[in-house]
């Protein structure tokens, strides 16, 4: 079974937002002129033996890209494939809070994601607060990005070591920092190490250019701790596998990997729709 932590199935505004001007220079992809349906991303999971992928929304500062009510829609369309993810406007933390309950027990989905560089905040801004506070009393997680950004945006806000405090702040809150942290994954590892429900997902990379500290993790002491990903459509499904065989993951890292870290801290044997 494989769990793609990290995707999008994207809305026209979405994949024709010029902030992602930057990432079709080196994907090489022509600017989508239709959205894409969501047949086209189960076939994409299809080839790729995805089993299930998590979708999210994508709410940026006066701007919707992917609403959530949108990818409530997307999921209805494959509920077996699809599971939701949410997101917010952190300027309006009253709104913000009621929206991640909506989302929660009225849509069904299982993590909410705010991206620190779409705001230019870092996640110890006072404006993630609420938002930590809904999460931890809902037990989902909260999905956020690490490292650098492939838009032209600031990246110092995706350093891994911000999320140390939060973690100090909310040790009930489940935290997972997606994109590796490059280049600083060695700072990721270690807070992923330091707290017990700090996790790392793969997504924005294949499998090839996974850092060698990062897989040294994967096969140790934090086989339990990193998620595959792939931050679809910007990567498909079988180019984030690219090179997977070479990383020699034994059987039980190879499932916790793919598979069952996602099952547990998504807590997707709650999904009715999902099967082991």
């Amino acid at each position: 079974m494989i769990i793609d932590a990290w995707a999008q199935h994207p809305t026209l505004r979405h994949i024709q937002d010029p902030i992602f001007d930057s990432l079709r220079r080196w994907t090489k992809t022509p600017l989508p002129q239709q959205a894409p349906p969501v047949s086209l991303t189960v076939a994409m999971m299809d080839a790729a033996n995805i089993d299930i992928s998590l979708i999210s929304a994508w709410e940026a500062p006066r701007n919707s890209m992917i609403s959530n009510d949108e990818v409530a829609g997307f999921v209805a369309q494959a509920p077996d494939r699809l599971v939701g993810i949410g997101s917010v406007d952190i300027s309006k933390p009253m709104q913000a809070v009621k929206e991640i309950r909506r989302c929660v027990e009225e849509l069904g989905f299982k993590g909410i994601r705010v991206l620190p560089w779409l705001w230019e905040l870092p996640p110890t801004d006072r404006r993630f607060y609420p938002v930590y506070t809904v999460c931890a009393e809902l037990g989902i997680p909260f999905c956020t990005q690490i490292g650098h950004t492939g838009p032209l945006m600031p990246s110092e806000v995706g350093r891994p070591i911000y999320l140390d405090q939060v973690a100090l702040d909310f040790p009930e809150l489940t935290i997972i920092g997606g994109h590796i942290g490059y280049p600083w994954t060695e700072e990721a590892i270690a807070v992923a190490t330091k707290h017990e429900n700090v996790y790392i997902d793969t997504s924005a990379y294949t499998a090839k250019r996974y850092p060698p500290e990062l897989v040294q993790f994967m096969k140790g002491r934090g086989k339990h701790k990193v998620l595959f990903g792939t931050n679809y459509p910007m990567i498909t499904p079988q180019q984030a596998q690219d090179g997977f065989d070479a990383l020699e993951l034994d059987d039980k890292c190879k499932s916790l990997f793919l598979a069952e870290n996602a099952m547990r801290v998504f807590k997707l044997d709650q999904h009715a729709t999902v099967t082991v």
